[in-house]
């Protein structure tokens, strides 16, 4: 049954899958363990192009010697409302880390996200994520810049005038349109190079159709983003038995 740590074995196993190119899902489904296990194991170890099975259980040994009977940073070292289990929430907040960084973000950022999109409120001082994710300031702020350069976060002032960064119901909608837009300058430049290839050439008709296809991809990710904005704006609604269910906030 699934559950506990990996051995060396498995890790070999694991080895061997991303040699072979497997997904993730597919090395986790011949485990019998979730693919997040694998996921985190992958991360944490090089990723994949570097995971060695011997240096990750090494690791691994080094890492469990070393850890404190309570956990010191993160969901575990902070009380927990809504009579959330503390240790739940900490793997939940590593496990949501590490796939974060699986789609493209180093480490801090992702840590700085994996915190902002566990918060109730959505929002934290920057004071308040150093202390959470015991690091310098720092290195939030560097995180922060990254952040708001992919409008993932946004800066607020509240009214003890601290800056505050945000993740809100926009923030994805907007993430999601600038990164569609982002294909623009490629698509204007690969059509600079119809016209000076010639426009019936092998090379020009390649380059065509690169910018027939981001054209079309851009175009449908934004269609498709201005319909399901108002999944962003689900408000939970509380039942008559206090449990709460998602309805949408139609203004």
């Amino acid at each position: 049954m699934p559950g506990g740590r990996l051995t060396q074995q498995e890790r070999q196993q694991i080895a061997l899958g991303l040699a072979d190119s497997l997904p993730y899902a597919e090395i986790a489904r011949r485990l019998d363990r979730p693919t997040s296990t694998v996921t985190r194991e992958v991360m944490r170890n090089g990723g994949p192009a570097a995971y060695r099975a011997d240096l990750a259980h090494r690791a691994t040994e080094r890492r469990a010697h070393r850890r404190r009977p309570a956990p010191s940073r993160g969901a575990g070292s902070v009380p927990q409302p809504h009579g959330r289990d503390a240790e739940a929430v900490a793997e939940y907040e590593e496990t949501l880390t590490t796939v974060l960084m699986a789609s493209g973000l180093t480490k801090m950022p992702a840590r700085v996200l994996t915190c902002l999109f566990t918060t109730d409120a959505g929002s934290l001082t920057a004071s308040q994520l150093a202390q959470r994710l015991q690091v310098s300031p720092a290195s939030i702020s560097k995180a922060i810049a990254f952040l708001e350069s992919q409008s993932l976060v946004r800066r607020e002032r509240d009214e003890r005038r601290r800056d505050r960064y945000v993740v809100d119901d926009e923030l994805y909608y907007q993430a999601t349109i600038a990164s569609a837009r982002s294909n623009d300058l490629l698509v204007e430049t690969a059509r600079q190079g119809v016209a000076i290839l010639g426009p019936h050439t092998p090379a020009a008709t390649r380059l065509e159709n690169i910018a027939r296809f981001l054209d079309f991809i851009s175009e449908s990710i934004t269609r498709a983003a201005e319909q399901a904005r108002e999944v962003l704006h689900t408000k939970p609604r509380t039942t008559s038995n206090d449990t709460a269910q998602p309805s949408a906030d139609h203004g």
